[in-house]
């Protein structure tokens, strides 16, 4: 099992990019599915969980061409369907969570895809209902396969347009019913849709390949069926969540640090939500430049209560930032009540931080109370595990403002969202070596 070794309290300074949308990336791969022509998508992150989905890809026959360094081509004129019935298929489905995606393209493309409970981070309890509901509402049949332990659903005379209202605001329910719907006979309206950044430009690249889809950023999107769609090029923006780690980075290791072509218009509130931890950042253009500072102090509500940062639906801020900012909040003055409303377990990681010295109250599955040290005590070196990627990065954060040296195992974890972190943080000052 690979590990990083890092020694902490080095200084950083100098520029870094972020990478790709993760998220953005395994949604628009997908859509690839719906053409038989060829689609050239550009910015693709190059890490552990989009590899794993061009492999998938690849798998179906699909043609997938690296024409340069995070630019691929996509060509699915000839799809292997007896493929996607295969126990391979379905367990390689099963082991990547983005793979839940490639239920709509194929459902509406080919009338058939089997539907098995996504794998992924180690977070808790991940509903799949909105899904499901949504594919049955639009006219497939569903049947529990047990010899691949996998709901098979099928769509032998194509899907129909409907009404939908989700129960959820599920970012890759949304994103996986409107793919499916591109296709459908008639219209599809999907009320309570997410609408991320990510949903939009998943919706702006179905645009660019004939779809007809209305409403595009906000909860209501309007669906019209269309015959086919064409080839296109499409560009991934840049990755949100590592541009929340690197200010969070910048912050708990006090260093000055700009951060390069962040698409600052579609951070929403995550600016602001540093602004509340005393984080001065400053836009410049679509830069971010984060100062040093001696001092972070954690901002009070009006009333004087005590700050809470929560994740919720966009446009309020990300649960996949809620790790880095809770480490962040450590080493600041004053107190915070961190609120993970969205999965039961992704704060289980604090125990590790509190062996580091870190005053955290631990209140249920969902809440912590962090009492900042201003930067007065150093987090202790520690040995830990990554249970998922966001709280992988936030214990490698952890590790970077340590006094003395950290190992973080499990780091594959780390490498399914973060491209080369190691050689990237290495070249801004950090000490970080793979074993």
């Amino acid at each position: 099992m690979s590990k990083f070794i890092i020694e902490g309290g080095h200084k950083l300074s100098g520029e870094i990019y972020p990478q790709g949308a993760k998220n953005e990336a395994l949604q628009v791969i997908c859509a690839t599915l719906l053409t038989t022509d060829e689609v050239v998508i550009s910015n693709i992150p190059e890490i552990l969980d989009v590899k794993n989905l061009l492999s998938m890809l690849e798998g179906m026959g699909v043609k997938v061409t690296r024409q340069a360094k995070g630019v691929y081509s996509f060509k699915a004129d000839k799809v292997d369907t007896d493929y996607l019935e295969s126990k391979e298929f379905v367990e390689k489905s099963a082991s990547l969570r983005g793979s839940v995606m490639l239920v709509g393209p194929l459902l509406s493309r080919f009338g058939k895809a089997y539907f098995p409970k996504p794998g992924g981070d180690k977070i808790g309890r991940r509903r799949v209902d909105t899904h499901l509901d949504g594919m049955i509402a639009l006219g497939a049949s569903m049947k529990y396969d047990p010899s691949v332990r996998a709901y098979h659903l099928l769509a032998p005379s194509g899907l129909q347009g409907c009404y939908m209202l989700l129960d959820e605001a599920s970012v890759t329910g949304t994103a996986n019913l409107v793919m499916a719907a591109t296709l459908a006979k008639g219209v599809t309206t999907i009320y309570n849709a997410a609408c991320e950044p990510y949903v939009q430009q998943l919706c702006r690249l179905l645009v660019s390949m004939g779809a007809r889809i209305d409403g595009i950023g906000s909860n209501l999107l309007t669906i019209t069926g269309v015959g086919e769609l064409h080839g296109a090029s499409h560009k991934i923006l840049p990755d949100m969540i590592e541009v929340g780690s690197f200010i969070g980075m910048a912050a708990i290791c006090q260093s000055p640090l700009t951060i390069k072509d962040v698409s600052f218009k579609d951070l929403g509130i995550i600016p602001q939500s540093f602004r509340r931890l005393g984080v001065k950042l400053q836009r410049k253009g679509d830069d971010i430049f984060v100062p040093e500072q001696e001092s972070y102090e954690i901002e009070s509500f009006i009333d004087g209560s005590i700050m809470t940062l929560a994740d919720a639906p966009w446009p309020g801020l990300t649960p996949d930032l809620l790790s880095v900012m809770l480490v962040v909040a450590t080493q600041c003055k004053g107190s915070v009540l961190i609120h993970q409303k969205m999965f039961e377990s992704r704060l289980f990681f604090v125990d590790k931080l509190i062996d580091m010295g870190a005053q955290i109250i631990l209140c249920d599955p969902h809440r912590a109370v962090v009492i900042g040290h201003d930067h007065r005590i150093r987090l202790r070196a520690n040995k830990m595990t990554s249970p998922d990627i966001r709280a992988g990065i936030a214990m490698l954060l952890a590790a970077m403002s340590a006094s003395g040296t950290s190992i973080i195992e499990n780091i594959g974890q780390i490498d399914r969202g973060y491209e080369d972190i190691d050689t990237r943080l290495n070249a801004i000052g950090a000490s970080i070596f793979r074993s």
